[in-house]
């Protein structure tokens, strides 16, 4: 039996700041404060990262790219068949899912905190997820061919409002209660299409 992994100091500091953040919001998070609640002093998280920028960046950089390389592998092809579309948009829906419950705090900080990122960060995290909402609007579009892109789109984003909804809900639910409703929810959603 293998030791389960232990998250390296870089990881906690992220970590500990998408709960800070999202708490506190970016400006209302020192950091000192940082420091402290991993357990270092504020100064010694300069080892780690340039600034608290570079440390939002690098939290919204990184959940950007990994929606997007989750939402690619699941349009993808397995073993030279294309998957059926109604498939692949549940793969998408329950990856959307997952993320939603696992990580709610990076939801409320992309809402809230976005806009402190630099010009080349945030242009990067939007080009980024627009990326990943095509891949749901190919999704919809095979799924109901003749379907207006723009209908798709905002099809698709009535969808993440849904599933990323839990951080805003003030549930106390646990994630294995509300995740089917949420999926059934979400499937139903793109019914109506």
């Amino acid at each position: 039996m293998t030791a389960p992994r232990v998250a390296s100091r870089r990881e906690q500091i992220l970590a500990t700041a998408a709960t800070l953040f999202a708490r506190h919001g970016y400006h209302g998070v020192s950091i000192a404060e940082l420091g402290a609640a991993v357990g270092i002093s504020g100064p010694a998280l300069y080892r780690h990262f340039p600034g608290k920028e570079a440390l939002l960046a690098e939290l919204l950089v990184d959940i950007s790219e990994r929606l997007l390389a989750g939402g690619r592998e699941r349009t993808e092809p397995e073993g030279g068949a294309v998957p059926e579309p109604r498939e692949v948009l549940a793969a998408l829906v329950d990856f959307q899912l997952a993320f939603a419950l696992r990580e709610p705090e990076l939801i409320v900080v992309q809402d809230r905190d976005l806009d402190n990122l630099g010009e080349n960060d945030r242009r990067r995290v939007r080009r980024l997820q627009r990326t990943y909402v095509e891949i749901w609007v190919d999704t919809l579009c095979r799924l109901r061919p003749g379907l207006d892109r723009e209908r798709a789109r905002s099809a698709a984003h009535a969808g993440f409002g849904l599933l990323n909804s839990t951080p805003h809900s003030g549930s106390h639910s646990a994630p294995d209660e509300v995740a089917p409703l949420l999926r059934a929810m979400a499937l139903a959603s793109f019914e109506v299409l």
